[in-house]
């Protein structure tokens, strides 16, 4: 298929990356066009605008938050106006279940299609093709593009036809893992005031606890501090927790665990960890338990 695709940040070129290796032809469009050219080498036309990408009917958009996709569909050179009635618009970011509303009420009111198809997995499964792929909209959509999810990753999960539903399952996807990242480090932090070694804990929680490559990932992270270079920014965990925070409001649905970690994470980012991976929050942990004297 061919195909327009916005964002190539560290998720976005490994994702075009596989697309080419799958022999779909890309019209990519970066604002730092370096990272454009690179794919130019595997055969992807290169984009001065995100508009630019969509003459083939399908547009595929990977960006970091409300604003960028905002920006790129509605802005000057957009998604909306340069899309052809019958076109798809796959949002493959993370963003707010309110957003991803707007744009599928403005994408079908210029008979065009909204699939939101937020991805969980970090960039290293996003370059092994392993992420995990949650597709919602309109089934006709889903279903014509299909060939273009299924490169992306191991396993493409349908929810159904309100495309929202996906970001709001993406939002209570990261508010688990932001979760497990906070009482993990919390874990680690009582233990080394104990003079117990953390990496046992880790170890029976992976032969047997949880088993959860989740928990092994983030917790080699943790034990080795391995915050740079970061898989997930933490500035970006907090954003998402605001935007978590966000739903269970308009829901009323009070989630008062993310609240907590909503605090630990600005307590984070206050410390000048923003750029540093989120699992950094490990540090949080063991300034307040007294250990980074």
């Amino acid at each position: 298929m061919e195909t327009g695709f916005v964002g190539l940040g560290n998720m976005g070129l490994p994702m075009a990356r596989n697309l080419l290796q799958a022999g779909h032809r890309l019209t990519v469009y970066n604002r730092t066009r370096g990272r454009a050219e690179e794919l130019a080498k595997s055969g992807a036309q290169v984009a001065s605008t995100p508009a630019a990408g969509c003459a083939h009917g399908v547009v595929m958009t990977v960006l970091s938050d409300d604003a960028a996709v905002e920006s790129c569909v509605w802005g000057e050179g957009g998604i909306l106006n340069a899309l052809p009635k019958d076109g798809v618009h796959i949002c493959l970011s993370t963003i707010s279940t309110d957003l991803s509303r707007r744009l599928a009420e403005a994408h079908s009111a210029r008979g065009q299609h909204f699939i939101a198809a937020p991805v969980f997995g970090r960039p290293a499964a996003a370059a092994a093709a392993r992420l995990i792929v949650v597709a919602a909209g309109p089934p006709e959509a889903i279903e014509r593009c299909r060939p273009l999810l299924e490169p992306l990753g191991r396993k493409v999960f349908v929810l159904g036809p309100d495309a929202p539903a996906a970001h709001t399952l993406k939002l209570a996807g990261n508010f688990l893992i932001a979760s497990m990242l906070e009482t993990l480090a919390e874990a680690f932090a009582l233990l080394r005031k104990s003079n117990v070694d953390p990496a046992k804990l880790l170890e029976i929680v992976n032969g047997g606890l949880f088993q959860s490559p989740v928990y092994e990932n983030y917790g080699r992270l943790m034990l080795e501090e391995r915050f740079e270079p970061a898989g997930f920014a933490l500035r970006l965990g907090l954003k998402d927790v605001r935007l978590v925070l966000r739903a269970s409001e308009t829901a009323a649905a009070p989630l008062p665990i993310a609240s907590l970690i909503h605090d630990r994470l600005l307590s984070a980012l206050a410390r000048g960890q923003g750029d540093l991976d989120w699992s950094s929050l490990a540090r949080v942990a063991a300034a307040s338990a007294g250990l980074d004297r």
